[in-house]
C-alpha cells in the first residue's frame, strides 16, 4: 500500500483512503456506484481539531488567546488537518488506522488518531484527540460529501432534531435554539439521543449516518450533493462549547453510516 492511496474491501463495498490529502475518504462504492462527491476537495474529509468557523478565527484557553489563520475570511474553518499528509500506521484488507501530530498554527502539540473501518454494510470512522502537554479545547467531525444524485432520483433527507441553531448573518450560531425551519440548509441541529440522520435515493439505496454525538450540520446548498456533518460540538464550539483534551482524557468520537439497497 503507498502513502498516496490505500484500498479497503468488505463484499461488494470499497472504501479509498488518501493519506496524503487529509487523510479524507477518497471513495466510497457499494456494487460498483460511488457515493462521494469525486474531486480532491470533496470525498469525506476529517474537521480537527475543529470544526465549521470559529469566529475571527480566535479561541481562548483559559486567559490566552489564539489567532488562527483566516481559511474562509473572516473566520477560520474546518481544523488543521484536512489538508496535510497523515502518517499511515497500519493497514489491513478492511481497516485502517492514520495518525497526525498536531503542529502550528495549532498552538498544542498533540496527535489525532483516526480509524477507517469497513464491512459489506457499514463503514465506521473514529477518531481521538491526544495532548503531549497542556490542556486545549477541540472539536472532532466529518464532513462528507454525498452525491444528491446515483443515477435516478435526487436523495431525500430525514431526520428529527430537538432544534435548531439560530444561523446569524456571519453563518455562525446565535446561541439561540430554534425549531426546525426548512432547507436548503448550512445548519447545525441538536440531537440530544446521538445524531440520526436517513439519506434516501429512491429505489437504489438507503444509507443512514449515526453517532453517540449530539451534533450535526446539514449542508445542502451546492447542487451536486449534501453533506451530513456528524461533531463533538456546534460551529465556534471552541468558544462557546469548549470540550477540554487533558493528559488523562483525550477526546474521541466515532460515526458510522450503514446502507442497504432498495
Amino acid at each position: 500500500m503507498s502513502n498516496e492511496e490505500i484500498t479497503l474491501t468488505a463484499g461488494s463495498a470499497q472504501a479509498t483512503v488518501h493519506p496524503a490529502n487529509g487523510a479524507r475518504v477518497a471513495s466510497l462504492q457499494v456494487d460498483g456506484v460511488e457515493l462521494l462527491r469525486q474531486g480532491e476537495r470533496f470525498g469525506c474529509f476529517p474537521m480537527v481539531p475543529w470544526c465549521g468557523r470559529i469566529r475571527d478565527g480566535k479561541f481562548r484557553n483559559g486567559g490566552t488567546t489564539h489567532q488562527m489563520p483566516l481559511n474562509a475570511p473572516p473566520n477560520a474553518i474546518h481544523g488543521t488537518a484536512r489538508g496535510d499528509a497523515w502518517n499511515v500506521a497500519r493497514v489491513t484488507a478492511d481497516e485502517a488506522v492514520l495518525t497526525y501530530d498536531l503542529v502550528a498554527p495549532w498552538p498544542y502539540p498533540g496527535r489525532i488518531t483516526q480509524v477507517f473501518a469497513l464491512t459489506e454494510e457499514t463503514l465506521t470512522l473514529t477518531m481521538a484527540v491526544e495532548t503531549y502537554g497542556d490542556s486545549f479545547p477541540a472539536q472532532i467531525g466529518w464532513h462528507p460529501w454525498f452525491n444528491r444524485n446515483l443515477g435516478g432520483g435526487d436523495v431525500q433527507l430525514a431526520f428529527d432534531p430537538a432544534w435548531q441553531e439560530e444561523r446569524g448573518d456571519d453563518h455562525l450560531p446565535t446561541g439561540n435554539r430554534i425549531d426546525r425551519e426548512p432547507g436548503p440548509w448550512d445548519d447545525c441541529f441538536g440531537m440530544p439521543d446521538g445524531v440520526d440522520v436517513t439519506l434516501t435515493w429512491p429505489d437504489e439505496l438507503e444509507l443512514k449516518v449515526t453517532s453517540r454525538e449530539q451534533w450535526v450540520v446539514v449542508y445542502d446548498e451546492q447542487e451536486p450533493a449534501v453533506c451530513v456533518e456528524p461533531q463533538t460540538g456546534p460551529p465556534n464550539g471552541l468558544n462557546t462549547h469548549p470540550r477540554l483534551v487533558t493528559p488523562v482524557d483525550p477526546l474521541e468520537a466515532s460515526t458510522t453510516w450503514t446502507w442497504r439497497r432498495l
